[in-house]
Parts: structure tokens; sequence; C-alpha cells
């Protein structure tokens, strides 16, 4: 346990990091209203992350950095009290993790994502049950065999990441790789173009890092056929190492839908969700298109006007978001951080940051109101969000959706710290280093 006399000002009453500027009135006034049902765990630190994902079968095979752990789903089954009666809900699935996790229990468990790749991976993690030992490694061999003689498959290569991500030699020999497994019979396409997708950043000169794809031109590439090689092992331990665990025992193959949780209308419940557990992205300016244009640009979009018009479908976290003329912040605190940085014109990082952090809770608002319309009475939610801070200002996202969720008629149980993150470094640079807490916060119909 840290320190909470190092962290806060517990003297003031309130959970504010110690440094941080606090203009505005309701930024206050929620840090006060919501401090009894605030506490800290931060034991759940490291569960809130990618990392924990690292030594989990099959969820090992992809680096989707914004998922969190299969323990932490695991946990949160557990204090729920989840049985094969309760229907679990993942409106940002991702990957699956929550899926997954849920499903090896016997529990039914449905998703929902906007980011195709995201969509694809989650329906693919089933697959893998289907599986023989060895079968893997038999097909891999066809396909190396095929792989020189195969036509290079279409990507979109009007998208400029692709005309600098790889060496022409290896854009050349993937679009090949790519070729002989669209060739391949369910369910081993899907699974060899799951392989494929995740060696392509190891074989790149990019690196999944902030708010971007980064290039590093210093970065020592992978060969294509060994990184799927690779793959293919790793795959074929986790195949085995499934049965060992019982999951297939227990296993109940999951739903996912390529949807916007801000309109649930064309999801097929079977019956209203009881449980909620996820993780929305954060307001904090990362466009998964561009974190993830390698693997759009080899499979899911036909050229950058595709890219671009996924780009404006999803929730609106990213600098690029539109905000139509008659949207308003949907929360006072939000609007006095607006209003804030929109007073310090030039001298703002960005001048489209006020539009995006409008048209992040207006989209958040929709999502809770849905998810109030969906969901059984009393159903229990845990959602993972992280607070953000900007020119010094610290916004509680964590309690401002804690308050719109009780508006759309939820009760807030608690929200628990689990870690607390650096700000950036220009903004330590500006403004020092200021702790900024990453919370789950804990909700009832």
């Amino acid at each position: 346990m840290v320190e909470q006399a190092v962290l806060f000002e517990v003297e003031a009453g309130h959970w504010a990091p110690k440094g941080a500027e606090y203009r505005g009135a309701e930024a206050l006034r929620l840090e006060r209203k919501y401090t009894p049902r605030m506490r800290e765990d931060l034991r759940m630190g490291h569960l809130v992350s990618y990392v924990g994902n690292k030594g989990v079968p099959l969820l090992r095979l992809y680096r989707y950095k914004e998922a969190f752990a299969f323990r932490f789903v695991d946990e949160w089954l557990d204090r729920f009290g989840v049985n094969q009666d309760d229907t679990v809900f993942d409106p940002f699935c991702g990957m699956g993790t929550t899926l997954l996790a849920a499903s090896c229990r016997g529990v039914p468990a449905i998703g929902t994502d906007r980011l195709p790749v995201a969509v694809f991976i989650a329906r693919t993690l089933p697959l893998f049950f289907q599986v023989r030992p060895g079968e893997l490694t038999g097909i891999f061999e066809h396909l190396r065999r095929i792989v020189p003689s195969a036509e290079p498959a279409p990507v979109a290569a009007d998208v400029a990441i692709m005309g600098v991500a790889f060496p022409a030699e290896t854009l050349t020999t993937l679009r090949r790789w790519k070729a002989a497994i669209d060739g391949l019979e369910s369910p081993f396409r899907d699974i060899f173009l799951l392989l494929f997708l995740s060696v392509l950043e190891p074989c790149s000169y990019t690196s999944k890092d902030g708010q971007f794809l980064r290039l590093k031109r210093d970065k020592r590439l992978a060969n294509p056929e060994e990184a799927l090689a690779g793959k293919v092992r790793e795959a074929e331990t986790d195949i085995h190492w499934i049965r060992e665990l019982g999951w297939d025992d227990a296993f109940l193959p999951f739903r996912v839908v390529l949807g916007d949780t801000r309109r649930l209308d064309d999801v097929p419940f079977e019956r209203p969700p009881t449980v909620i557990i996820t993780s929305p992205p954060y307001a904090n300016r990362y466009d998964y298109t561009r974190t993830y244009s390698l693997e759009l640009c080899f499979h899911f979009v036909r050229n950058f006007a595709e890219l671009r018009e996924l780009r404006h479908s999803l929730l609106r976290s990213h600098i690029e978001a539109r905000l139509a003329p008659a949207e308003e912040a949907p929360h006072p605190a939000v609007q006095e951080l607006v209003d804030f940085l929109r007073s310090r014109g030039k001298v703002l990082n960005n001048p489209r940051i006020p539009d995006m952090l409008t048209a992040y809770f207006v989209d958040m608002q929709k999502a809770i109101r849905e998810w109030g319309r969906v969901l059984a009475p009393s159903a229990r939610v845990a959602m993972v969000v992280d607070n953000v801070r900007f020119e010094g200002q610290m916004l509680p996202v964590d309690l401002i959706l804690s308050e719109m969720a009780e508006e759309e008629g939820f009760t807030v149980e608690e929200i628990v710290v689990a870690r607390y993150k650096g700000n950036s470094s220009q903004q330590m640079g500006r403004y020092g280093r200021v702790p900024v807490r990453e919370s789950i916060v804990v909700w009832r119909k």
C-alpha cells in the first residue's frame, strides 16, 4: 500500500494529488462527493494492463496493448459471484479477454467492438479449441512450400505508413504469405491470419508506442518466416495448455458483434446481461486506427478512404474527433475544463483537445444510457477508466462517468484506485510530476 499522505492532500478532504491545480469547482465537488466510496487496491495495478496476459494461453499470441489481464476478469467474476445463470457483456471487448475468461467457466458471454481487427481476434480465439495438436505445424509446412510462388495479396498501399513500415523485400514476402493464408479452409484461414497479423509489428520498423505507431529506423527486424514459425510453436503449446487447464471441458463459445455500444439495437442479446466487465478507450488522444494501421491495411480496409471512414466511426477519444454543432459537454466538470482549455488559445498543445473531450463524454453518455436500457435489473458493472490531465488540469474521468451513470439510474457502489500513472514528459516539464489515477468504477443498475 502506498502511503496516502505522500500522494494526497488528505487535510483538504478530497483525493487531489499533491501539486495538482483544480481550478474548477465542479471537479472539487466530485472529489468531495465520492471520497467516501473511493479506496485503493494497488494490488490490481498489474492486472489492468496487457502485461498480465503474456503468460496466458491464446491471449499471449497477439499483442493487443489496450487489453487488461485475464486474471483481472477472473477476480471480478468471483467478486460478483458470477455463475452459469448469468450473462457477461463487454461493450468494448477488444481482443476478447472478458469473453474468454467467462466462457472458460461455462458462462454465456457476448461482446461488441467497433474496431474490426479487435473483433476478428476475439472471434478467432475460440477456433483454437477445434484444433488437434500438430495440425498447425503441418499446415505451416504446406504454406512454407507454396509461399514463394504465391501472387502477393493486395494491401491498402495508399496509406502512408505502408510505404515506410517495411523494407520492400519484406513487404513483398509478407504479401505472399498473406495470399497463401487466404487460400486455406476454415478454421485454419482465420487462425493463421491471426498469427500473421501478430508478426507484422516485429517484421516492421514500427512500434506500438504511445498515441501513434512510431517508426524506429534502427530497429532489428524479424524475418517473416521465422517469426511465423515461432508463433506456430507458441500456438501448438497453447493448444496443449488449454487442455491441461481443463478450459476445453467447460468452454462455452461466446459471441462477438462488430457493433457500436452507443447503439445496441442490433446486438442479439438472448437475455439481458447481468454483468459488464470492460474498459473503454481513454480520453487521451490515442487513435486505434493508427496504432493498428498495419493490420487494418493488410486485411480490413482497402484504401485510405476506408481507413479514415473507420476512424470517424469509432468512439471519439482521438484528436480527429468531429464535434457536431449542437453537441455540448454533458457534464459541468467537463465544460469547466473545456472552457479553460479554449481560453489558453495558441498555448494549448493541440486546439482540437476541447472538441475531443466534449465528444468523448457525449459518446460515453450514450453508451451508459444504452447499458441502462439493455442490462438486467441489479446488473453489476466493473469498468477500468483512466483520469487525464491537460495543461496542468486534472479531469476526474472516473467520477464524471460515475455521476453520469447515476443520472441514468445506476448506483455507484465503489471506485477502486488500481494504480497511479505519471503524466506525459511534456506535462511534467511544464507542471511537474503529478500522479494520475487509473480506477475501476463499480456500479449497480
